[in-house]
């Protein structure tokens, strides 16, 4: 049981958050029990929402490597809501569980992950575990392997997501349906 008891789904002003809800369905990350828990703020939940689709559904960087990133920063997090959620989006982009296993192991010497996709998954690994070795020779290497808006993409979603992540586990949630995967 979580420790901030989830609003009713059917009490929740469905006015202004079922655009949300629907692209939250539509997802699956987050699911709906995002939108019971922090509809206590209902300014919030949709601010926290908009930006997390934001930066996991929109923006360049492909949605399938994000997602991986999402669910590798879980390990660190361990956040058990977050990660036993599974983008549906990603899914219909051809994103396997397999490949979600990989990229959180031993990606650096597996030949299905691009340098592009290795440098990421090693931008979200190092600012949790090392953030000193994100410095100006990291980057240097990202920017022959990402635009410096790609970049920016990928650190603001990391550092949002993981924060995110970190927030939920507080609350001791798991996800309403977690046989998506």
């Amino acid at each position: 049981m979580s420790i901030i008891e989830p609003i009713p789904l059917e009490t929740l002003n469905q006015k202004n958050l079922e655009y949300r809800l629907n692209l939250a369905r539509d997802l699956l990350v987050p699911d709906e029990l995002f939108f019971q828990i922090t509809a206590h703020a209902p300014g919030y939940a949709e601010a926290l929402f908009d930006a997390m689709y934001q930066s996991h559904a929109l923006g360049e960087v492909d949605h399938t490597l994000k997602e991986i990133i999402r669910i590798r920063l879980t390990q660190f997090s361990k956040d058990t809501y977050f990660s036993n959620l599974r983008s549906k989006k990603a899914q219909d982009l051809g994103l396997t569980e397999e490949r979600i296993v990989a990229g959180c192991g031993n990606y650096s010497d597996d030949n299905q992950f691009t340098s592009a996709e290795k440098w990421a998954l090693d931008y979200a690994s190092l600012m949790y575990s090392n953030p000193k070795m994100v410095n100006a020779n990291f980057y240097n290497e990202g920017k022959k392997l990402y635009s410096e808006a790609n970049i920016m993409e990928l650190g603001a979603f990391i550092a949002f997501h993981y924060g995110m992540q970190m927030f939920m586990r507080t609350l001791k949630l798991l996800p309403l349906n977690s046989s998506n995967q």
